[in-house]
């Protein structure tokens, strides 16, 4: 169980640093001449935030 809950530990930290990266590119997007890539990359940032917040609810049962 140790190694299955530091498995989705990993995974959650791969996904905070896409959420990181998918913001910052957005910022730098945003209202330039690619608005509307910022707008989607802000789409997948609050994807990717849901993604990490089921990620560690699967790691809470994981770890008991």
């Amino acid at each position: 169980m140790a190694l299955d809950s530091a498995r989705l530990s990993s995974l959650g930290a791969g996904i905070d640093d896409l959420t990181r990266r998918a913001a910052e590119l957005a910022a730098d997007f945003e209202g330039g001449l690619y608005a509307e890539a910022a707008v989607a990359l802000f789409e997948a940032e609050r994807s990717l935030a849901m993604a990490a917040r089921a990620v560690d609810r699967a790691r809470k049962v994981v770890s008991g």
